[in-house]
């Protein structure tokens, strides 16, 4: 399967290292001008470099939207916005702690970059794919969606499941203009600075009972989910939508 994306537009979210470095790697590699976005500004500097001239890059928080207009209105031109991967998400720091010590400020922290900040970058795309009568848009969520979060953090698993949900509905809404919305939920990758703390925290017992529970026994890379992100974005995968692809080796 050849899939190429020339003369396409695509934005990917938090593209500063990991998955979303990754997916814009993939997306310049096949031909698209990508608009790659984080809070990160060293980290998008790097991924500028990987990616080459095919890349643009732009410090935006994604949870606030006059951000993201501006953006996706710069990212649009005259020609409109073809590929949302909505992949900016994360703990923000946090790590599992009894419910009862929760603030209201660490769980809606963790929804306004997970759920909310889609929820604004799929509407900001939308008018434009509408007009086009097609669009793609790819939300990165979780196995934590899914199940549980391995590492207990509960605001986390209940904001991936309800980005599972925002995909469903979204799909629906959509699919009458022709615009796909679909979920890569990806299983444990060491992709970032907090996956690499997680993996050391489980030391070499914990580490070899994550691999054993995996079907193909090895853990996988970013370009594994940059690939299931691909397809999904593809002409490939137009009768496709509303549905979650877990990426995770096996479970």
């Amino acid at each position: 399967m050849n899939i190429t994306f020339e003369g396409r537009r695509a934005i990917v979210t938090g593209a500063a290292h990991g998955f979303g470095r990754a997916i814009a790697r993939a997306f310049a590699a096949r031909g698209a001008q990508v608009f790659a976005c984080d809070i990160n500004a060293a980290g998008l500097v790097e991924t500028k470099a990987l990616c080459g001239a095919a890349c643009e890059t732009a410090v935006v928080d994604i949870s606030k939207q006059p951000e993201v207009e501006s953006f996706v209105a710069q990212a649009a031109g005259g020609s409109g916005v073809d590929i949302l991967v909505n992949n900016a998400g994360g703990v923000l720091g946090q790590v599992g702690r009894p419910l009862e010590e929760i603030t209201p400020e660490q769980w809606q922290g963790i929804f306004n970059v997970n759920v909310t900040g889609a929820f604004y970058c799929s509407q900001a795309v939308a008018p434009g794919m509408k007009k086009a009568k097609r669009g793609r848009i790819v939300n990165i969520s979780s196995g934590a969606g899914l199940g549980i979060s391995l590492t207990g953090i509960q605001a986390y698993a209940s904001a991936k499941a309800a980005q599972i949900g925002l995909t469903r509905q979204l799909a629906h809404e959509l699919g009458p203009w022709g615009i796909t919305v679909n979920n890569v939920a990806p299983g444990f990758v060491r992709s970032n600075p907090t996956t690499e703390r997680q993996w050391e925290s489980y030391g070499a017992e914990g580490q070899r009972r994550l691999v054993e529970g995996i079907a193909l026994k090895r853990l996988g890379a970013p370009e594994d989910i940059a690939h299931a992100v691909l397809f999904f974005a593809s002409d490939q995968a137009g009768w496709i939508t509303g549905q979650v692809l877990s990426v995770d080796g096996g479970k």
